[in-house]
């Protein structure tokens, strides 16, 4: 168990959390919360041993082995595999002694060695890491790779895998879904809810908190609190709390508009049933949600664009890749004003590569005969990936940045818009290359928007920020008037923020039919069905193919129930309309002060009786509408048919 006694620690002579008290037992999964800065990385670095404690007793078993992931991998010549095993320190030491009882001939301690070792299943670790290593997205030629052959956001993804291999007590991870695509979250999130060691978690994914941990931690004006469930349910309780103060109910009511407004436009639009019953369950929630936001720091939206022009960008038969590979092939794509695609794959199927093939970045493969692009006149793309962070100048503030883009704006005009991205002050002017990567991210971002974009190309614009700051962007995304492609590992933004998913396999892009919870599911049949991969090639491909006929026909049977009742809904969302607009008509009438002189009796009877009709034509088509969506949602995903 861990207890927190009287608790106080600080940095800098700063106090982070003042007088803590606070137990965790064994086995919890901890979510750790609060704003940048309260002190969260502090405390994994105290419980780490790292950091003293200024007042009071942190109590942690002495016998527990900790495991933390380090924010720095050295260039190191070790194969990526024997770097996750080295994290196992007494598997390490125990093959090392062996290997030396052995050039001594010392039967004795060989026979006690090997019983260790069977004990700490040192036999079954490379299968265990192996294990990790894929499910973070490494494939087995890069087992023997040498770390230093990774990029950085690979070398981050191996601290990973030799943190979760060393059969820790204590698991301290943080932010550990940062450089990690959906897949390997979702993998991730499998692992750690399965790990019977006692888990402290931070992260700014609020679904990835909500699905791993049964308890959080808030550290909030100095102070520590603990509360039962998982981050929704935090949420919650400080939604609650929030909206009794009086001070924060203007600022609510001014965030659940937004989420009206939204709301509106997303039923006019919504075409995936079941895409559209977990987005209605999503806004429903954010309406809670935003009364736990009113206090946010981050308040910004997109600027209009200068046009709209529609097609904004038409992609037709194109393949992209790189000088040894194809990575796409035969990709037609056409992004109107309003789209909202979010992008779906397995790690390396091409989700950056599409992104870049929009953006112009990367060249279409072939030449014109290959593929043809039209761009309106009017094009203007607002492109976010990770490396605009690297063209941030370092010698110069956010201020400057702003002023080089826009040298006759009013300074003043340009400082108001930088502090609803929280550069306020000194931040503002301060220069920016020691900024945190959360800090950068935020200031490329505040660059892009301020381009008055009609096409937005997002890749992962969530690394990095905050849940404060995702909120935000959250928000400003739904508002947005342009086209979007968005590829992000955050589920709760694609929910929000994409009415359609595309899916990114096999060098193809194709609409995929259901959510994220089918996607989910496609990913573990995909994996299960290369784990249950037979070595009869003739065998499995005739299996395969009958699979394939089968599934097909039945597919076909589901669509075919789909399009009926998605026809059924349409055609009473087009009465639904008309009736409305006809009683809200005659209600109008009868609220007139004048009504009964001017509107003989039998006339007025007339009409009252049209309105009791149509009122109870509307009762009758929304109960049937329910039914139907209900229908819909019972149904299962294509995928599974």
């Amino acid at each position: 168990m861990i207890a927190l006694r009287q608790l106080t620690f600080a940095r800098a002579a700063r106090p982070l959390v003042v007088d803590a008290n606070l137990q965790l037992h064994p086995g919890w999964k901890v979510g750790v919360v609060g704003a940048n800065g309260c002190g969260k990385s502090s405390l994994f670095a105290l419980l780490a041993g790292e950091l003293h404690a200024e007042a009071g007793d942190c109590e942690i078993p002495a016998s527990w082995q900790i495991a933390r992931v380090t924010q720095e991998t050295p260039a190191l010549p070790d194969a990526a595999l024997d770097f996750v095993l080295d994290g196992d320190l007494e598997l390490r030491r125990v093959e090392r002694e062996l290997a030396d009882a052995e050039a001594r001939g010392d039967g004795e301690a060989i026979g006690h060695l090997h019983t260790r070792y069977a004990d700490i299943d040192g036999y079954s670790a490379k299968a265990r890491a192996a294990e990790v290593l894929h499910g973070l997205g490494f494939t087995d030629a890069d087992f023997a790779r040498p770390v230093a052959d990774f990029s950085g956001g690979w070398r981050v993804r191996l601290n990973l895998a030799r943190a979760l291999s060393c059969r820790a007590d204590l698991l301290l991870l943080d932010e550990p879904t940062n450089h990690l695509d959906l897949d390997a979250v979702l993998w991730l999130e499998q692992w750690l809810k399965t790990t019977p060691a006692t888990l402290l978690l931070i992260s700014h994914d609020r679904d990835f908190l909500d699905a791993v941990v049964g308890q959080i931690i808030a550290i909030d004006q100095q102070k520590l609190t603990l509360t039962t469930g998982g981050y929704s349910d935090y949420e919650r309780a400080k939604a609650a709390r929030l909206a009794a103060q009086q001070s924060a109910f203007a600022a609510q009511q001014r965030e659940i508009a937004k989420l009206t407004r939204f709301v509106e436009r997303f039923k006019a639009k919504a075409t995936k049933a079941r895409q559209a019953q977990s987005r209605v369950k999503m806004l429903e929630r954010m309406e809670i949600v935003a009364a736990a936001h009113v206090d946010s720091p981050f308040h910004f939206s997109f600027r209009a664009p200068e046009s709209l022009p529609d097609p904004l960008l038409v992609i037709e038969n194109a393949s992209a890749g790189y000088v040894d590979r194809k990575i796409l092939d035969n990709i037609t794509l056409t992004l109107r004003p309003g789209c909202r695609i979010g992008l779906l794959g397995r790690n390396g199927a091409g989700k950056s590569t599409l992104i870049k093939l929009l953006a112009g970045a990367v060249a279409q493969q072939g030449g014109e005969e290959k593929g043809n692009r039209r761009e309106a006149k009017a094009l203007n793309i607002g492109y976010f990936a990770q490396h605009q962070l690297e063209q941030l100048r370092p010698d110069e503030s956010p201020l400057q940045h702003l002023q080089r883009l826009e040298p006759l704006t009013p300074e003043q005009e340009l400082r108001d818009y930088l502090g609803g991205f929280d550069f306020r002050g000194d931040m503002a002017t301060r220069a920016v290359e020691p900024f945190s990567g959360g800090e950068k991210s935020r200031l490329a971002l505040a660059l892009l928007i301020r381009t008055k974009p009609n096409l937005l190309l997002l890749d992962e614009p969530t690394n990095h920020l905050d849940l404060e700051m995702r909120e935000a962007l959250t928000f400003a995304m739904q508002e947005f008037e342009g086209g979007m492609v968005v590829v992000s590992h955050d589920r709760h933004l694609l929910r929000t923020c994409a009415d359609e998913l595309l899916l990114v396999d096999n060098g193809r892009a194709t609409p995929f039919d259901g959510d994220l919870d089918d996607y989910a599911a496609w990913l573990a049949a995909q994996r299960n069905a290369e784990k249950a991969a037979a070595p009869d090639v003739a065998a499995e491909k005739s299996e395969r193919l009958q699979q394939r006929a089968d599934a097909k026909a039945s597919r076909q049977a589901l669509l075919a129930r789909r399009r009926t009742l998605s026809k059924e809904i349409e055609q009473i969302d087009r009465k639904l309309a008309k009736w409305q607009a006809e009683k809200a008509a005659l209600d109008a009438q009868f609220a007139e002060p004048d009504f009964y002189t001017k509107v003989d009796r039998a006339r007025s009877e007339e009409m009252h009786r049209q309105a009791s009709t149509l009122g109870e034509q509307i009762d009758e088509a929304e109960l049937r509408w329910l039914e139907l969506h209900e229908a819909l949602e019972a149904l299962p995903s294509a995928d599974s048919a």
